[in-house]
């Protein structure tokens, strides 16, 4: 099952278990499996909340008082020793060492000396092996995530008043995609961004997906916008292709030559652009420019930007995320009556084409002296019946040679 966590309003644990509630998880089987644990002290309530006017639920560890102090290695003694299903306890022991390697960077001490304040080490036990449980009694195997969005400000902790986001959190999501956004304090927590570090297979944009069920995770306080996590549960689109990632690339440009656009643009594609073209549009006060627009993996989106202001001069460049399907596709060498020819295999099923590569269709024309459209004509005959059967063949195409 594939899942899509929307962190447009941050993280944080109660936001990750109320969104797995909301989408299907049922929260009588969350406390059965998290009594495997043996961890005693705590009860999970469940709530419907309003927050800027949408409803989500609200999950909160309600801790006893009294709790025994536990550091990094207490509590992976507590999981490795408990009865939970070994799945969710290898995620939820990766999951904790994350944060602890997070906490003893910060702070500069060994990770099994991280220490955990009372009430925090339940709740954050209860969030993160919560979670894991979750995810697998949902089935959900692969999770995307937005980019995490953190606030501003600062945040009072058991440390005292600190930036936001946390040292923690920060640590944690370091490398990954995160903004600020406009909304003063912590709106992602150091349990929440361990939750989306550890669980989140990839960082994009909402794939092209069939949702089946869907949850709305609530946070704590009300915000200008609704303090919501969303996750989005079902099954990706793929139809008939594998499904990429991509970034279009756009700038108009009005003060370039043709010969040059055309020259950048095949540079660009020698630079591993996937694809490039020029259009032709109507500026401000009449003028007419070209639209060059370039199509791009995501990993080359800043390099190929670069070369694009180089070539062209252009003052800017848009970046805009799409889903780019591609066909199956195939390149073969065959022997045909006019020689050793490539041909591309292109599709699947019924759909499968085939056409002969347009160089080798040129040089056969060029040596042979038959007309172009003739060639391809009976390179294309040939190559179905080679490589589709022979009912692909509308006839003895290679007699046109002769």
């Amino acid at each position: 099952m594939f899942a899509y966590l929307d962190c447009g309003a941050g993280i944080s644990g109660d936001m990750f278990l109320g969104a797995l509630v909301g989408a299907g998880l049922d929260a009588d089987v969350l406390r059965d499996r998290l009594s495997a644990l043996g961890l005693p002290g705590y009860s999970i309530a469940v709530t419907e909340v309003r927050r800027a006017g949408l409803t989500g639920t609200k999950v909160d560890v309600l801790v006893e008082m009294g709790q025994p102090s536990r550091d990094w290695r207490a509590i992976r003694a507590l999981i490795e020793g408990s009865a939970l299903a070994d799945p969710v306890k290898a995620e939820a022991l990766a999951a904790f060492q994350r944060l602890a390697r997070a906490e003893a960077a910060v702070h500069g001490v060994p990770v099994d000396a991280v220490h955990f304040h009372e009430v925090g080490a339940v709740d954050s036990i209860v969030d993160i092996v919560g979670a894991a449980i979750g995810l697998h009694e949902l089935g959900i195997d692969e999770l995307w995530s937005s980019p995490v969005r953190l606030g501003s400000g600062t945040v009072m902790t058991s440390h005292g008043e600190l930036p936001v986001p946390a040292p923690a959190t920060a640590r944690v999501l370091m490398g990954l995609p995160v903004f600020a956004g406009d909304l003063p304090g912590e709106l992602t927590t150091p349990t929440g961004a361990v939750l989306v570090a550890e669980f989140a297979t990839r960082f994009a944009p909402m794939p092209p997906m069939r949702v089946l069920s869907e949850g709305w995770g609530a946070g704590t306080r009300d915000h200008a916008i609704p303090n919501l996590a969303r996750l989005s549960v079902g099954e990706l689109e793929l139809g008939g292709g594998g499904l990429t990632e991509v970034v279009l690339l756009q700038s108009v440009i009005d003060n370039a030559t043709p010969e040059l656009l055309a020259a950048a643009l095949d540079i660009a594609l020698e630079q591993g652009a996937l694809d490039a073209w020029g259009e032709p549009v109507s500026m401000k006060k009449g003028r007419l420019g070209t639209e060059v627009t370039v199509l791009t993996r995501v990993e080359d989106a800043a390099r190929l930007t670069e070369l694009l202001m180089l070539h062209t001069g252009t003052l800017g460049v848009r970046r805009t995320m799409a889903w780019r399907q591609v066909a199956p596709r195939r390149i073969e060498t065959i022997e045909t009556s006019l020689g050793r020819v490539r041909v591309k295999v292109q599709g699947s099923g019924p759909s499968v084409r085939v056409r002969p590569e347009n160089d080798d269709v040129v040089a056969i024309a060029r040596e042979s002296g038959i007309p172009l459209d003739r060639v391809a004509r009976i390179l294309t005959t040939e190559a179905e019946a080679m490589l589709l059967g022979p009912d692909a063949r509308g006839g003895d195409a290679s007699s046109e040679a002769g």
